[in-house]
């Protein structure tokens, strides 16, 4: 296993592990795992490397414009749904 890294290296990193997501979140590594498997939040992962990548400061504030999502009462699905408009909407102004 890995020597956790100084959160001033987090900071400076383009990407970071989920469990440094979760540290500089403050969110549960388990809400952000479900949140990777529903297609949420974004990861890169090498070829044979099994580690999930996170760009650290796209990854931050989607994690938190999904908690703000959450306390407003929206579920999962809809929080996708969310997230699959803005896709399409960016998309097409492309």
């Amino acid at each position: 296993m890995s020597r956790r890294r100084t959160m001033e290296v987090i900071l400076a990193s383009d990407y970071v592990s989920i469990g440094e997501l979760a540290r500089l979140t403050g969110c549960r590594y388990s809400t952000l795992k479900h949140y990777t498997e529903e297609g949420m939040l974004p990861f890169e992962q090498e070829e044979e490397n099994l580690t999930r990548r996170y760009r650290r400061e796209q990854s931050v504030q989607l994690v938190e414009w999904i908690r703000q999502q959450r306390k407003d009462g929206r579920s999962v699905p809809e929080i996708k749904e969310l997230l699959a408009e803005n896709q399409r909407t960016c998309s097409e102004q492309e």
